[in-house]
């Protein structure tokens, strides 16, 4: 594995919740940077800082930024924190969390003990982008509901790059973040997603929960090579601990790639061959009327369910939030808002 690293100076700081955003000076340009301070300490102007360049010299989508390995003169500050488990093993960049299962969390007898999830509604995705949407829905029509948003490692490692996350906790749109796999950052950390899931209803005391990944997904264009094949697995799980287990659709009229449009590919491949016992997937009316959609329905072993979404997605047009997918807003791809519109509002009536 090949990594681009390169010195720079900070040249202006814009600190935000778990991060900090950097103009830096690379020679004779300048450059944009995320430092996480929890792992490396707080950046400072005049700073001398070590940059991961690998990302932007390779055209990513990262937003076009470095990111910051090391402040010259200054030792990392997560050494400091509580707990034994390690995120980010056998790295450089290896930390210390306190994980919620762990014997010194105050929350080990609790997790421990707990066998089952008592019929927890828990909506599993394949994309961060379906936070928001299902968020606001979930509290506009079932509101007073504590929705806890579990974030795995299939795509960005700190909550704190999620923009969306940090918005949605603190208009109340969610009550509370857990961090499983290696990723880090939210109120409670999690070794896996059985762990995440018990602590999603013993420690956060959920009355439902949504599993996505962070900001970003890995796809290669072939059938198994992305992170949203943990959808499959994730759903399973929810399955094991006695869940009640709602796949959410990825769906779209907007894609220019014809494996995306309609139900997904990677909807379609974690439905008929990762999941192993029937599960709920909810899907708006209007798309019955985009082509194709009963060839990608024919034989799912799954419980599916039709809503209709068209009151929720004037809704989310009326909305003050930012709404976005791969770029497209409501508009640009209407058929994938209605997607997560339909899992938001089936899950509202199974609290109800």
């Amino acid at each position: 594995m090949e990594c681009s690293t390169q010195w720079g100076t900070v040249l202006a700081v814009r600190s935000g919740a778990g991060r900090q955003e950097l103009e830096v000076r690379l020679g004779a340009a300048t450059a944009k940077a995320l430092n996480y301070p929890e792992m490396t300490g707080a950046c400072q102007v005049g700073d001398r800082v070590l940059l991961n360049t690998t990302a932007v010299n390779l055209r990513l989508g990262t937003g076009g930024w470095h990111y910051v390995l090391a402040v010259e003169g200054r030792e990392r500050s997560l050494s400091s924190r509580k707990g034994h488990i390690m995120k980010l093993r056998y790295t450089p960049l290896q930390g210390r969390v306190l994980a919620v299962e762990e014997p010194d969390s105050p929350y080990h007898e609790a997790v421990a003990q707990a066998e089952e999830l008592a019929a927890l509604p828990v909506a599993v995705g394949s994309l961060h982008s379906m936070l928001a949407p299902v968020a606001w829905l979930l509290a506009r029509n079932c509101p007073r509901k504590r929705l806890v948003y579990l974030m795995s490692d299939g795509a960005a490692l700190p909550l704190a790059l999620s923009d969306t996350a940090a918005q949605l906790k603190e208009q109340g749109l969610i009550a509370a973040t857990i961090t499983f796999g290696h990723a880090f950052g939210g109120d409670w950390e999690a070794v896996n997603i059985y762990s995440a899931l018990l602590a999603a209803k013993y420690a956060a005391q959920a009355d439902l929960a949504v599993v996505l990944m962070g900001p970003g997904v890995v796809g290669t264009g072939t059938t198994w090579g992305t992170t949203a094949i943990e959808q499959g697995v994730f759903l399973n799980a929810v399955h094991h601990l006695g869940g009640f287990p709602v796949a959410i659709p990825r769906l779209s009229q907007g894609d220019g790639r014809d494996r995306h449009r309609g139900l997904s590919h990677h909807t379609l491949t974690v439905l008929r061959r990762v999941v192993r016992d029937p599960v709920f997937l909810p899907l708006p009316n209007c798309f019955r009327g985009f082509p194709r959609w009963e060839e990608q329905l024919q034989d799912l072993p799954h419980h599916i369910v039709w809503e209709e979404t068209e009151e929720a997605f004037q809704e989310l047009l009326r909305a003050e939030f930012p709404f976005f997918t791969m770029g497209r807003g409501l508009q640009e791809d209407p058929l994938f808002f209605h997607g997560v519109a339909a899992a938001a509002l089936f899950l509202c009536r199974q609290l109800a």
